[in-house]
């Protein structure tokens, strides 16, 4: 297992960076996130025909590059970082990995292409009302129906749900429970009898979609009641990307802290050069690299498939939470009293962090999960 990024790599996160900072700068970022749709669609075509970023973990027989999870989470590392309104997480690694690891051949061919183009956007619906992201958890219904299936139920915090072209969903078979007779299911985002709301959230910049569905059509995804083992796996390499996208956010925050206080004079000194200031920025440091660590290994398990990949998700997800919400609360310190106001940014991170800590399980749920799973590849 490598330990470090490839020249390649490093070349590729430069220029990814750079087209992000002109795309993304928070002046449009805040613009987008006060829209309701919470993206522009014209933007993000352009986005994917420029630089193909749909496309980077799909496999080339599908349409895609044909990268692994390290490429992968060096993108969403940077868009962390640029807090990009576009909905990349919810398409490119939600919807696209459940797709790899639950579908047929011949339903990669035909559903992945369109995702790696940019030409569709797609999400997974898998929680509902409870907010739980286990597959015992799922109370969706699905009915079969003439030679399709008929869903019932609600799901709830489904990224991007609300304009999604394509949802992916996960319902189980009538009088099923824990992890037995569950399905995933392709359904069309203007199918009828789906209604689809948009939830208020903290944070603006990740719309969250209330899903409601009375008797919509959906086809099966992959075998009839085996999606327990690739729905666990695709949380788990879920929850690798949102360590990444994480750490991009974390470091952000603290390039801009440590610039303010170099910039900022008080009595006559830089604020950088108070003791206080000092232990701070060092503190930020340390947990910022550490998270980037972890976040970076488990990416690299997944790349070598890696017998201790679930330990190593919740490793890296428990410490990604902690650094990036303990970060943000250090850089609103560091500003003083313009950072709690809307016209300084910090706030924008520091809603992104609170989010993400609890997305998919938080610090404590993950450290859970990581001690059942010691030793587990061994």
């Amino acid at each position: 297992m490598r330990f470090s990024f490839t020249p390649e790599q490093d070349e590729f996160r430069t220029s990814l960076r750079r087209a992000l900072e002109s795309r993304s700068p928070t002046k449009e970022v805040r613009r987008l996130m006060a829209s309701e749709q919470g993206f522009d669609r014209e933007g993000w075509t352009k986005l994917n025909q420029e630089m193909g970023l749909s496309a980077v973990h799909i496999p080339e027989a599908y349409g895609g590059a044909g990268f692994g999870y390290g490429e992968l989470g060096i993108v969403l590392e940077e868009m962390g970082r640029s807090l990009l309104c576009a909905p990349y997480f919810s398409t490119a690694v939600l919807a696209t990995t459940a797709i790899l690891n639950a579908g047929t051949e011949a339903e990669k061919k035909a559903l992945l292409p369109k995702i790696a183009a940019g030409d569709v956007t797609a999400t997974l619906a898998f929680s509902g009302d409870s907010g739980l992201n286990d597959a015992a958890s799922v109370a969706m219904m699905a009915t079969p129906s003439g030679g399709g299936y008929k869903l019932d139920g609600t799901k709830s915090f489904v990224l991007d749900g609300h304009t999604a072209d394509l949802i992916v969903v996960l319902a189980r078979k009538p009088g099923s429970k824990g992890e037995e007779g569950l399905s995933f299911f392709i359904v069309d985002g203007k199918a009828a009898g789906l209604d689809r709301r948009l939830l208020k959230t903290m944070d603006e910049t990740r719309k969250l979609a209330r899903l409601t569905f009375k008797g919509v059509e959906a086809r099966l995804l992959g075998s009839e009641g085996k999606a327990a083992a690739p729905f666990a796996k695709t949380m788990q390499q879920i929850i690798v990307c949102l360590a990444n996208e994480m750490v991009g956010g974390a470091e952000r925050l603290r390039e801009d802290a440590l610039a303010y206080v170099q910039m900022r004079m008080q009595f006559g000194r830089a604020l950088s050069s108070f003791q206080t200031m000092k232990h701070k920025a060092a503190d930020m440091l340390v947990d910022v690299e550490l998270a980037k660590s972890a976040a970076y290994y488990a990416a690299a398990a997944l790349d070598e498939s890696d017998p201790e990949v679930p330990m190593l998700a919740s490793l890296a997800k428990a410490s990604a939470s902690e650094a990036y919400l303990q970060t943000a609360i250090h850089a609103v310190q560091m500003h003083g009293g313009i950072g709690f106001t809307w016209d300084n940014d910090t706030h924008l991170w520091f809603k992104r962090a609170k989010s993400s800590e609890v997305l998919f399980g938080d610090a404590n749920q993950h450290r859970e999960t990581m001690m059942q799973n010691w030793g587990a590849g061994a």
